[in-house]
């Protein structure tokens, strides 16, 4: 075969330290559109960025020559650096240190875009941990309850 494809999706979920509850409505467009523009910048496609004061979901495509954990450092990195940066009252913002990222597949790519977009929705029945928590169990993701959200 002479040339190399892939189609990788995966859907990260990352908050801010400590679970604070930093991205208030006025700045959620302007940071849902900077996450995406870090990805395109980094030959990934952002398919959907949202989630509430507190937490990102993000769906992306990413290129077949970048591993899960640098796909999310770039965008981690880039983006708490802008907000700190463009929002002076979060001067001193940072992303919790831990991820999820979890793969998805072709036919599952709109469900998963309607789950970001509705994520209000979601918490208004949820916690952040609750829906981590199903992630992980859905996932069969074997973890340490104790840790999980350090």
């Amino acid at each position: 075969m002479a040339h190399s494809y892939a189609a990788l999706f995966i859907h990260y979920i990352f908050s801010a330290k400590n679970r604070q509850h930093l991205i208030t409505p006025d700045i959620e467009p302007r940071v849902w559109k900077y996450l995406g523009g870090i990805a395109r910048d980094n030959d990934m496609k952002s398919l959907a960025a949202g989630g509430t004061s507190n937490h990102i979901h993000m769906l992306v495509e990413l290129p077949r020559t970048m591993f899960v954990a640098k796909g999310i450092q770039l965008i981690k990195t880039g983006s708490s650096n802008w907000i700190s940066e463009t929002f002076k009252s979060l001067n001193d913002f940072e992303w919790q240190r831990g991820y999820g990222a979890f793969t998805v597949s072709v036919s599952r790519i709109e469900p998963t875009i309607e789950y970001i977009k509705n994520q209000k929705e979601h918490h208004r029945h949820r916690t952040f941990k609750e829906e981590y928590l199903l992630f992980l169990d859905k996932h069969g993701v074997d973890y340490d309850k104790r840790y999980v959200l350090d």
